[in-house]
Parts: structure tokens; C-alpha cells; sequence
């Protein structure tokens, strides 16, 4: 069974890591070029500050899917307090089991809403593109974001 939960970051890493190289190499750009290699320091920094939010997917205590997303004041918006999300993972194994990714960002939502969260941002990868799922929960598209290899 599928259940969504708010846990900790630095409680729940090492379950975890060993879905992030899995994550990458299925979405990440540039891959011969740029390695996996989170600054875990600075995830357990937000999250030690209340401004790091990960949402788990397990399935009978599994990890299967997370969600990770940055809570703060906007930038522009210092009144606005908004999410910011940074990235979110379904097991492709789990993807057609029941909407995995629904459940993941309604449990993702309640927190936020309970945080006193006013705006969210979310995305997805154009070459992986979950648009269907963000219309299903009624987001709106605000912004397409483009890259460019500048390296060597």
C-alpha cells in the first residue's frame, strides 16, 4: 500500500540515497558531463533552519518516491511566503500504481497549507514531461526555463 508522509531529510538519507542515482540517471542532462553529487550539507542546513520540506512515497515502508521543496519569503515577494520545489522522483515501477505522483503532491500540498505557505512552484523536465499530472491538481503554467552547456 501507498502512503505519502511528511519525514526528516537527515533522518531518512541513507534509506533514500540509493534512489537519487536512479533519479539522475533517468532525467538528469549532460550526464557525461556533470555528476551526481548533492551538497547534502546544505539540504541538512535548510531543513535545520524550517525551510526544507520532503515528502516521502513508500510502499509497505519501502521508499519508492520523494518530494523536495524550499520554503521562504519570495525574493521578490518578501510577504509571500512560497515553496519552491527542487525535485520529486516516482519509481517507475510505481508510476501507474493507483497515481503515485497525485498522492505524493496532495500530501505535499496539506503540509504546505499547514506550513501557512501562500505559493507554490513546481515543474517537470521537457523530455520527461509530467504536465498532466500538474494540470490534474489545477496548477497553472507560468514559465518554461531553457539551458545551455557553456562548459567544455
Amino acid at each position: 500500500m501507498l502512503t505519502a508522509q511528511i519525514e526528516s531529510f537527515v533522518e531518512c538519507l541513507g534509506e533514500f540515497k540509493p534512489l537519487f542515482p536512479k533519479h539522475w540517471e533517468e532525467l538528469a542532462l549532460n550526464k557525461d558531463k556533470v555528476p551526481l553529487d548533492p551538497q547534502y550539507e546544505i539540504y541538512e542546513a535548510r531543513e535545520a533552519r524550517g525551510e526544507l520540506l520532503f515528502v516521502t512515497l513508500r510502499d509497505l515502508g519501502m521508499p519508492v518516491g520523494y518530494f523536495i521543496g524550499f520554503i521562504a519569503p519570495g525574493l521578490h515577494y518578501k510577504t509571500c511566503l512560497t515553496c519552491t520545489m527542487d525535485i520529486f522522483w516516482v519509481h517507475p515501477e510505481y508510476r501507474s500504481k493507483g497515481l503515485p505522483g497525485v498522492k505524493l503532491f496532495r500530501a505535499v500540498e496539506a503540509e504546505l497549507k499547514r506550513r501557512g505557505v501562500q505559493r507554490w512552484f513546481a515543474g517537470s523536465k521537457c523530455h520527461a514531461d509530467a504536465s498532466a499530472l500538474f494540470e490534474f491538481l489545477k496548477f497553472e503554467k507560468v514559465e518554461i526555463y531553457y539551458s545551455k552547456w557553456l562548459g567544455e
